[in-house]
C-alpha cells in the first residue's frame, strides 16, 4: 500500500537534480554557520537549521518522487518550509509581506498542479509516472493542450516565468543569504524538473506550439528579468531579477527541444536540452556565489543598498574576489561556465535558424537576437553591481569599518568559485555528461550521438558539419595574445611608467559625494527602455526660507508594470468580492448547515448529469 503512494524514482534526470541540489546545499550549509551566528540567538539559529534541512529533503524528495500523490506533498513541503524560511526575520514586516505574495504565488501554482494531476489520475486511475504516461498516449489532443497549459502555469509560478515571477524580488531578498543561494540557485529549478518530467517525459510533446509558446515566455522573461535587475539598487533584489533572466535563458534550451523533437531533429534536440540543462547546472553554481557574496557584504556593512556601499575591494578582498568571479560567469565571459552555456543556448538558436525553414527560421533568428541583447544588458548590470559596490571611496563609516567574513563563510563562497572555473574549462568532460541526460529525457539512446570530443574542438554529427570551439581553444589563443605581448615589451622595450594623482576634473578634494552612482549609471537604460519601464522622478526641496532652499532630495523610480497594473487590480477585485460575500456569514448555525445540504444536494445533481 505505501508503494502506491510514496514511491521513488532515479532514473538520469532525477540524479542529475539529486547532484545539483547537493552541490548547492553543502557550501550554503557551510557558509550558514558562520552567517547566522552574528546575526541570531543560539535558539533561532537551531530552528533555522532544522528549517534548513527540511527544506533540502523536500528539494531532493520533489525530484525523486516516483508518483503525482508524493510529488504533491513534498512540493507543499518545499513551499512551506521555504516560506517560514522567508519570514524567518519575524519583527521585519517586510519579511512577512514577501512572504505573504510568495505563499500566495505557490498556492496558485499548486491549484494548477491539483488540475493537471486531477485530469491524469481520472485518465489512468493510478498515481504512477509510468502507467500515467501510459494511459496519455489515447488522451485526445485538446485535452493534452489543456493539460499543457495546466502545468505551464503551475510549474511557471514557482520557475518565476513572467508573468508569474512577481515573488521572487520580494521573497529572495528578505530570506537569510544562504537560503537565498538555495531558492534562487535550485528551488526554481525544481520547477524546471517539473516541466521536463511532466511535460516531455510522460505526457509528451504532442504540438509544435508547445515549444513555441516555451520559448516567447523564456524571451519575454529574459528581457524583463534583465531590464528589472538593471535599474534596481538593492543587492539581493537585483540577482533575484537577475534569476528570472536566467530561467529565460534555461527555457530558451528546453522549448528549442521540444520544437526539434517534434519536427524530427533528435541531435538537436539532445544538444539543445543538454545546453539548457547545463545553464541550469552553471546558474545554480554562480547565482549562489553571487547571493553568498550578498550576504557577506550585508554582514561587513549591514547594508544591500549599492548606493551606499564603495570602496569594498579593499576592505574585504576575498568577498570581492568571489563576486568578481562571479559577476564575470553571469556575464558569460570567456573560460567561465557562465559562457559555455549561454554559448551552446546561443548556437542552438543559430541552428534552428540554419537548419528550419519558413517562420521558424525568423522565430529562431529573433531569439538568438533577444539572447544577444540580454547577454549584453547583463554584462552592464554586472559592472555596475561590482563597480558601484567595491570601487571608488566608502560612501558610509560603516562601509569603511568594514571586515572581512570568517573561515566558514569564505569556505562556502570559494567551494563555489572554483566550481565557476572548473565547469568552464571542463567542458568538454562535462558535456558529455549533459549530453548523456539530455539523451535520456529527449528519448535518444546516447550511443547513437557521437560527440567527437578533443582538448580543443567539438564536433557535432550534423549534415552541415559544424565545429564547435571550446574555451580551452580560447584559452590558448589568449595565451598567444599575452606571449606575443611578452614578446613586444622584450624586443622593443617597455613605455615608460609614470605615477600620478587620479585625475579630478579641477576640483580640490573629491569625496564620495563625487563619485558616479548606480542611478547615474542605469539612467541611458532606463531611457532607452522607458516604453516598459516607465520611469518617474521625485524632486523634494527643503527650505530655509521663501527664497532659499537648503537641499534638494531627488528620486527616480520605475513602474513594477505586472504588479502595479495587473496584480494589485487583482488583488483589490478579491477583497471586493470577498467584501460583497460577507452578507452570507450570519453567524447561524442553522443557515451554515443549509448551505451544506444545498451543496452536497448540487454535487449530487452534477454527479447525476455527468
Amino acid at each position: 500500500m505505501l508503494n502506491t503512494y510514496f514511491s521513488l524514482v532515479f532514473d538520469p534526470l532525477a540524479v542529475f537534480f539529486v547532484i545539483t541540489i547537493l552541490t548547492i546545499s553543502i557550501p550554503s550549509f557551510i557558509y550558514s554557520l558562520g552567517y547566522l551566528k552574528g546575526h541570531y540567538s543560539t535558539r533561532k539559529i537551531v530552528l533555522g537549521q532544522f528549517l534548513f534541512g527540511l527544506f533540502v529533503l523536500a528539494m531532493l524528495a520533489v525530484v525523486t518522487a516516483g508518483n503525482i500523490f508524493f510529488f504533491l506533498i513534498v512540493w507543499e513541503l518545499m513551499s512551506l518550509s521555504s516560506y517560514f524560511l522567508v519570514i524567518f526575520d519575524t519583527e521585519n514586516k517586510k519579511s512577512i509581506e514577501a512572504g505573504t505574495i510568495y505563499m500566495v504565488m505557490a498556492q496558485i501554482g499548486t491549484a494548477f498542479l491539483i488540475a493537471a494531476f486531477l485530469l491524469m489520475y481520472q485518465q489512468s486511475g493510478s498515481f504512477d509516472f509510468y502507467v500515467i504516461k501510459q494511459a496519455l498516449v489515447s488522451l485526445p489532443i485538446q485535452q493534452k493542450n489543456i493539460l499543457f497549459l495546466l502545468l505551464l502555469v503551475g510549474f511557471g509560478a514557482k520557475a518565476g516565468i513572467v508573468p508569474l515571477h512577481i515573488w521572487l524580488p520580494y521573497a529572495h531578498p528578505q530570506a537569510p543569504s544562504h537560503v537565498s543561494a538555495l531558492m534562487s540557485g535550485v528551488m526554481i529549478k525544481t520547477a524546471i524538473y517539473g516541466l521536463i518530467r511532466f511535460v516531455i517525459l510522460i505526457l509528451g510533446v504532442n504540438a509544435l506550439w508547445w515549444g513555441e509558446l516555451v520559448i516567447v515566455l523564456a524571451c519575454i522573461s529574459c528581457l524583463v528579468g534583465i531590464l528589472n535587475a538593471l535599474t534596481e539598487h538593492d543587492l539581493k533584489t537585483l540577482l533575484a531579477y537577475s534569476s528570472v533572466e536566467n530561467i529565460g535563458i534555461i527555457l530558451l534550451g528546453v522549448g528549442a527541444a521540444m520544437i526539434f523533437i517534434k519536427l524530427g531533429y533528435p541531435v538537436l534536440a539532445v544538444l539543445a536540452m543538454g545546453a539548457g540543462l547545463y545553464h541550469l547546472f552553471n546558474h545554480a553554481i554562480f547565482k549562489g556565489l553571487l547571493f553568498l557574496g550578498a550576504g557577506s557584504i550585508y554582514n561587513a556593512t549591514g547594508s544591500r543598498n549599492i548606493e551606499k556601499l564603495g570602496g569594498l575591494i579593499n576592505k574585504i578582498p576575498w568577498t570581492s574576489s568571489y563576486f568578481l568571479l562571479g559577476s564575470m560567469a553571469i556575464s558569460a565571459l570567456p573560460p567561465l561556465n557562465g559562457f559555455v552555456s549561454e554559448w551552446l543556448t546561443l548556437l542552438v538558436l543559430f541552428l534552428g535558424a540554419l537548419t528550419l525553414g519558413g517562420g521558424l527560421k525568423l522565430f529562431f533568428c529573433f531569439s538568438a537576437a533577444i539572447l544577444a541583447l540580454t547577454g549584453g544588458l547583463t554584462a552592464a548590470c554586472f559592472v555596475k553591481a561590482f563597480g558601484i559596490t567595491f570601487l571608488g571611496q566608502a560612501r558610509s563609516v560603516k562601509v569603511e569599518q568594514a571586515k572581512e567574513c570568517g573561515l566558514a563563510m569564505n569556505m562556502g563562497m570559494a567551494i563555489l568559485a572554483f566550481l565557476v572555473v572548473i565547469l568552464g574549462l571542463g567542458v568538454v568532460f562535462f558535456i558529455k555528461i549533459f549530453g548523456f541526460v539530455a539523451g535520456f529525457v529527449m528519448g535518444v539512446d546516447a550511443s547513437l550521438i557521437r560527440f567527437s570530443l578533443n582538448s580543443f574542438v567539438i564536433s557535432l554529427p550534423l549534415a552541415n558539419n559544424i565545429f564547435l570551439a571550446t574555451p580551452q581553444l580560447l584559452l590558448l589563443l589568449l595565451l598567444c595574445a599575452v606571449f606575443a605581448f611578452v614578446l613586444l615589451n622584450l624586443f622593443f622595450g617597455r613605455a615608460k611608467v609614470l605615477l600620478g594623482k587620479t585625475w579630478d576634473c579641477g576640483y580640490y578634494k573629491l569625496t564620495s559625494r563625487n563619485e558616479y552612482t548606480a542611478t547615474g549609471f542605469s539612467k541611458p537604460f532606463r531611457l532607452a527602455f522607458s516604453f516598459f519601464l516607465l520611469p518617474y522622478r521625485k524632486l523634494n526641496k527643503v527650505k530655509e526660507s521663501f527664497y532659499h532652499v537648503k537641499n534638494f532630495y531627488y528620486e527616480t523610480h520605475t513602474t513594477k508594470i505586472f504588479m502595479d497594473y495587473i496584480y494589485r487590480n487583482l488583488l483589490g477585485s478579491t477583497f471586493r468580492l470577498a467584501g460583497s460575500m460577507r452578507g452570507i456569514q450570519t453567524g447561524s448555525i442553522n443557515i451554515y448547515l443549509g448551505y451544506i445540504f444545498l451543496t452536497i444536494l448540487l454535487l449530487l445533481v452534477f454527479r447525476g448529469i455527468f
